[in-house]
């Protein structure tokens, strides 16, 4: 068993590291609501606070689900750490890489629900008044690409028969 893999880590320090940065300034410098466009027509700065998982899931659960995904977020977090220890050091850097993106993105939210009680969220996609989707920040998308990063994999790995 290599730990080779482990070096991917760093990716999960940055993440963690600009999520927790660009959620410092939001919180700082806008109050809850507030919104500034960016691109008017799409896209907006709107800080909202979040007390569930993805896409408010569980938000009004009443204060106890902050500590199951507290609990979700260490659990992943150790079974990726050592999921890239036993990783083979031959496999491809989207493996890796896309459980690294997974891990920031759970401790940086993580983080957010010990330090606030909440997640910050920031990211307003929407059209015009007509189409919003929901808020979401630096560690929602690293936990999506990285998601789609090992989605990518298994298809590829699916494609080629083992020896």
């Amino acid at each position: 068993m290599g730990y080779a893999q482990l070096r991917w880590l760093w990716l999960a320090g940055v993440v963690i590291a600009a999520d927790q940065a660009v959620k410092s300034a939001v919180v700082a410098t806008m109050q809850l609501f507030e919104r500034m466009p960016v691109l008017p027509p799409v896209l907006e700065i709107t800080r909202l606070h979040n007390r569930g998982a993805a896409f408010s899931f569980l938000d009004d659960a009443g204060g106890w689900q902050k500590y199951l995904f507290l609990g979700l977020a260490v659990t992943v977090s150790i079974g990726i750490t050592v999921w890239l220890s036993r990783l083979e050091e031959k496999a491809r850097r989207i493996v890796p890489a896309g459980l690294a993106l997974v891990m920031g993105g759970a401790l940086g939210n993580a983080i957010d629900r010990v330090r606030y009680g909440y997640v910050v969220d920031f990211v307003h996609v929407h059209w015009y008044d007509a189409w919003w989707f929901p808020a979401f920040n630096i560690a929602d998308a690293a936990i999506t690409v990285g998601a789609a990063f090992l989605i990518f994999d298994a298809v590829l790995d699916s494609r080629y028969p083992r020896s």
